[in-house]
């Protein structure tokens, strides 16, 4: 883990700048969101995922990738949830004190 944050450091933080920018650009839909099913589902797929990562049950080439794609998703979804927190800070209007 450490060789891809020295290796990958640029990509990791294009990552996470993306991540921001998105979470700041992106307009809050109030639709229909996903199933319970499909959450547990895709829940159940990333701690799989996680635990292979940890476990090292993948080998050589595709073991290094799955690590590297989940610490550019990750970083990628801190990015997200720290622009939207950001715009709501900046865009949000509050009510003057009475």
């Amino acid at each position: 883990m450490v060789y891809l944050a020295t290796f990958y450091w640029g990509w990791l933080l294009g990552s996470l700048l993306l991540g921001l920018a998105m979470g700041w650009i992106s307009v809050v839909h109030r639709g229909k969101g996903v199933s319970k099913v499909t959450t547990r589902w895709l829940s159940v797929l990333a701690a799989a995922l996680v635990a292979a990562a940890l476990t090292r049950v993948v080998p050589g080439r595709f073991g290094y990738w799955l690590d590297l794609g989940l610490i550019l998703f990750a970083l990628y979804l801190c990015g997200c949830a720290v622009g939207s927190w950001l715009r709501d800070w900046v865009v949000s209007r509050h009510a003057p004190a009475a």
